[in-house]
């Protein structure tokens, strides 16, 4: 176990939940850390179901193609803690990080707190004592009450769509959901809204009201689409014709012109021209990721390999959608590897590949003990009318699914699983 890990063990044990949502906790141990969250650059503070990770790595590319530093917060990590942490666009060297959470962990002299808030706490530590010009800041699960919302002024607040997760904390419909994702709009601050569905629309509609902004809404106020593979922009200040998005997917043409949207009415110092150079380097590990590699060589000649951390009903349907484009270019059988974690429904997952999948293996997460069993995924599954199979590893899904020729394998359903896969892979996210 390295040392970062064994702080965070330490850390993990201070408080019996995982998720316990409320802010006084984290708001007394800011305090004993100086209030670094009022000493941060410019921040884009970004809440939603879907899409926030690709949204900011959208956002960090046109920024960095325009000669900014960037700090960015993420979560989860694939491979390694750090990935959480970028430092004016680095990811965190692990002695800082080691430094800052101890000393975090000496002055919270084991009260309790839970893992996503000490995290979060030294994040900002670390943000405030590093120069940077901006900050893209992702909250975890919520909004209202999430770790990230302690920024009083941010620059812009984005709200990516809003679908059924984590209703186990959020509520059970799309309005309940829409509450706390737009708990991170603040009086002041400007608003660019993705394609939302009506409920979640009217509820980020009247919290947007009552705060006196008047957001951005994708599909009304501003348009991106796909005209013969170029990414056409169409806003209030006129078109942009560019490049299509690096990273795979048509659901990928929406995300990027989101952030388009942010970059422009937030009023970030980039160009045309940065915003294109952004969308050709973009890069967001286990997204329609193709892999090549050891696990790639598994499958023999013709076969593709792509990981995806997609875990919902919303991200499946996208995936879908992605693999029916493919097919279009391309036809091959699919096959699907997955592991889910046992808050998910494999069979609700697996309904939008109906018809497309002609196999599942599943296996289980490893490493994670709150994962549902390979069994117990296949059992779930053959249920919904899919053929599956459970497999011991990965490396025995693969070898199994070689046996048909010229495959398309698609591992996806738990981000944790493609951390595995990418560590497996030897490619680490950078």
């Amino acid at each position: 176990m390295s040392r970062t890990d064994a702080i965070l063990k330490r850390l993990s044990l201070l408080h019996p939940k995982l998720i316990d949502l409320s802010l006084a906790r984290m708001m007394s141990l800011l305090d004993a850390m100086g209030r670094p969250q009022n000493k941060l650059p410019l921040v884009i503070h970004v809440a939603g179901t879907n899409a926030k990770g690709s949204t900011i790595a959208y956002l960090r590319a046109f920024l960095e193609a325009a000669g900014k530093r960037v700090h960015v917060y993420n979560s989860p990590h694939l491979v390694r803690f750090n990935e959480r942490i970028r430092l004016a666009s680095k990811l965190v060297d692990t002695r800082r990080l080691n430094e800052v959470l101890e000393q975090i962990e000496a002055i919270n002299a084991g009260q309790p707190i839970t893992f996503f808030e000490v995290t979060t706490v030294a994040a900002m530590v670390l943000y405030a004592k590093t120069e940077a010009d901006y900050l893209l800041l992702e909250t975890g699960m919520g909004g209202t009450y999430d770790t990230t919302n302690i920024v009083d002024h941010p620059l812009g607040v984005i709200i990516t769509p809003v679908d059924l997760d984590h209703q186990g904390f959020l509520g059970k419909t799309i309005a309940e959901i829409a509450v706390s994702k737009a708990g991170i709009l603040k009086r002041g601050s400007k608003a660019v809204i993705g394609l939302q569905r009506e409920a979640g629309r009217a509820v980020i509609d009247r919290a947007a009201r009552r705060l006196g902004v008047r957001p951005l809404y994708q599909g009304a106020d501003f348009h991106g689409a796909n005209q013969d593979g170029r990414l056409v922009f169409s806003d209030e200040d006129g078109l942009l014709d560019l490049p299509p998005p690096a990273l795979a997917g048509a659901h990928q043409f929406d995300n990027a012109a989101l952030a388009i949207a942010a970059t422009r009415h937030f009023g970030l110092p980039v160009d045309a021209t940065a915003i294109a150079q952004g969308l050709r380097t973009v890069v967001w590990p286990a997204r329609m990721m193709p892999l090549h590699g050891k696990l790639r060589d598994l499958l023999g000649p013709g076969g593709e390999l792509w990981l995806d951390g997609g875990h919902n009903v919303h991200g499946a349907t996208a995936l879908a959608a992605t693999i029916a484009g493919m097919n279009k270019v391309r036809p091959a059988p699919l096959v699907l590897i997955m592991g889910m974690m046992n808050t998910r429904s494999p069979a609700d997952f697996l309904g939008p590949f109906a018809g497309q999948a002609q196999q599942i293996f599943t296996v289980t997460v490893p490493g994670e003990p709150n994962a549902h069993k390979a069994k117990t995924i296949a059992q779930q599954v053959r249920a919904a009318g899919f053929a599956a199979t459970p497999k011991r590893s990965i490396q025995s899904a693969l070898q199994a699914a070689a046996d048909m020729p010229n495959v398309r394998v698609l591992i996806c359903g738990s981000l944790y699983l493609a951390g595995d896969v990418l560590a497996k892979n030897g490619t680490p996210p950078d």
